[in-house]
C-alpha cells in the first residue's frame, strides 16, 4: 500500500509541481566563451572566462594530487618523455610518437596528467622526502599551433612545475612556478595560466555550485575522443536521470551516480539546423538523503549565443513517505509552498485510531492551526489552506492515536 500511496501522491502533484518550478536561463556566451557554475538551492550563478586558465591543480588534501588540462579550449596533452633528463631533448618533430592523454570526464581528480606512465601519472613518490617528484615530461598543443613543454617537478603541499614555449626554432621563456594548496581554501582546484604566467581563480567555492556548463572532451565510443558542450556535476552531489513524459516527479528507486558526467551533453541533439532538447528527461540532483531537486532542460541555442534554459523544483518531500507506525504512512507537498496551500497524503492500512489530527506550530512552539482528519482505512489527501499564516518556517505534526510524526514546512 505504501507504494500505491507514493504513486497516488506523485499523480496528485502533477499540476501543483508546475507552479513550484523555477525557470533558469543561462549563457556561456557566443562560442562558449564562459564556463558557468550554478547552485540550485540558492540560484547563484558564477561565470569565468574559459580561456583564462590552462592547468588546474587539486588542492583539497596534502595527500592527494590531481592535475587537469583545460580541454574545453582545445588544449591537447601528450606524454613526450618519461625522464626529467630529457627536458632539453624534446623535439616537436617527434609528435607522432607521443602518447595522447585526456581528462577523465567521470571523475574530477583523474585529470589528463594523472594518466601518464608514472605511478602517480606525472611522478613517483620519494619515501625519504615524502614528496612526489616529477618524472614525466608533457607537451601541450594549443588550437593555434602553439606548443608548450611542461613537467610538474614536485608536489608537497602544493605544485612546483616548469614550462617553456616553442617559438618555431627553440624552447623559450622557461619558467618555474609554485601553486600552493593554501591558495583559495574554499575551492577544490587552483588554476594557472601558462599563457599569462599567473595564478587565476576559475571556479567558485566548492559549496556554492552544483553543476558547471562548459566544453569538455569525452569518449564517444571506441576511443573516439571528441569535444562536446554539456554539464558536469560537483563531486559533492549525486545525480540520477529518469525519462518522465508525464512530467510527474519521482525521485525514488533511482540510481544516483557520483560520475560527474551523469547529466553530460546528450540532453540535446543537433538536427542539422538547430538543437532539439529532450525535456522529458528528468535529472535528480541529490544533496543528501533528505534534499533533492528535479531538473529538466527546455532549450539550447548552440554556439551562436551559448544560451540554454531549464526548469527545476525541490522534490525533497517526495523522497519517500514516512511510516508513523505499521498502520500509518504520511507525507506532504509542495515544500516550500509559495501559495501557502499544502497537500497532505496519508495511508491508513487499518483503523489505528478513531481520530487523526493535523497540527501546525510556529518556531516559538505556538499552535497556529489544528484540524481533525478522516480515520477510516485507505488512502486520503487533504489540502491545508495556510494563507492566514505569515511566511516562514513551521512544524507540521500528524498524529494517529498514540503515534505521531513531525515535518518541517516552509511557507514563502
Amino acid at each position: 500500500m505504501k507504494k500505491l500511496l507514493q504513486i497516488a501522491a506523485i499523480a496528485l502533484t502533477g499540476i501543483i509541481a508546475q507552479a513550484q518550478q523555477t525557470n533558469v536561463t543561462l549563457s556561456m556566451g557566443a562560442g562558449y566563451t564562459n564556463e558557468v557554475y550554478y547552485k540550485l538551492s540558492s540560484g547563484e550563478t558564477t561565470s569565468y572566462e574559459a580561456e583564462s586558465w590552462d592547468i588546474a591543480f587539486l588542492r583539497v588534501s596534502p595527500m592527494n594530487t590531481g592535475i587537469r588540462i583545460n580541454d574545453g579550449i582545445g588544449i591537447q596533452v601528450f606524454e613526450a618523455a618519461d625522464s626529467p633528463s630529457d627536458w632539453n631533448n624534446i623535439d616537436i618533430a617527434n609528435e607522432a610518437s607521443w602518447t595522447p592523454l585526456y581528462n577523465d570526464d567521470t571523475n574530477w581528480d583523474n585529470g589528463a596528467f594523472m594518466q601518464g606512465s608514472a605511478s602517480y601519472g606525472w611522478g613517483e613518490y620519494n619515501p625519504v622526502s615524502h614528496h612526489v617528484e616529477g618524472t614525466i615530461i608533457f607537451v601541450l598543443k594549443y588550437t593555434d599551433g602553439t606548443y608548450r613543454k611542461f613537467i610538474n617537478e614536485e608536489y608537497f603541499g602544493g605544485y612546483t612545475f616548469k614550462y617553456a614555449t616553442w617559438n618555431g626554432t627553440a624552447w623559450v621563456g622557461e619558467t618555474t612556478a609554485t601553486v600552493s594548496n593554501n591558495s583559495n581554501p574554499d575551492n577544490r582546484y587552483n588554476y594557472y595560466s601558462l599563457q599569462n604566467n599567473e595564478e587565476v581563480v576559475a571556479e567558485p567555492a566548492e559549496n556554492t555550485w552544483d553543476m558547471v556548463f562548459r566544453k569538455y572532451v569525452t569518449d564517444l565510443g571506441g576511443g573516439m575522443m571528441y569535444g562536446v558542450t554539456g554539464t558536469l556535476q560537483n563531486p559533492n552531489v549525486t545525480v540520477a536521470k529518469n525519462e518522465e513524459p508525464s512530467g510527474n516527479p519521482d525521485p525514488n528507486n533511482l540510481n544516483y551516480s557520483e560520475e560527474i558526467n551523469t547529466i553530460g551533453y546528450d540532453w540535446k541533439t543537433f538536427n542539422g539546423t538547430e538543437y532539439d532538447v529532450n525535456s522529458d528527461m528528468a535529472y535528480y540532483v541529490k544533496y543528501d538523503e533528505s534534499t533533492v531537486y528535479r531538473l529538466a532542460f527546455e532549450s539550447f541555442d548552440g554556439s551562436s549565443t551559448g544560451n540554454l534554459s531549464f526548469n527545476f523544483e525541490d522534490v525533497s518531500e517526495l523522497l519517500g513517505l514516512e511510516n508513523i507506525s505499521e498502520g500509518v504512512t504520511f507525507g506532504m507537498y509542495p515544500n516550500p509552498s509559495t501559495d501557502k496551500m499544502v497537500n497532505l497524503v496519508y495511508d491508513l492500512k487499518n483503523a489505528v485510531s478513531q481520530e487523526n489530527n493535523i497540527s501546525v506550530y510556529n518556531i516559538q512552539g505556538q499552535l497556529v492551526y489544528n484540524e481533525k482528519v478522516a480515520a477510516n482505512n485507505g488512502f486520503f489527501n487533504k489540502t491545508l489552506d495556510l494563507s492566514a499564516l505569515s511566511s516562514g518556517m513551521y512544524i507540521v505534526q500528524f498524529k494517529a492515536g498514540n503515534n505521531s510524526i513531525s515535518k518541517k514546512l516552509i511557507l514563502n
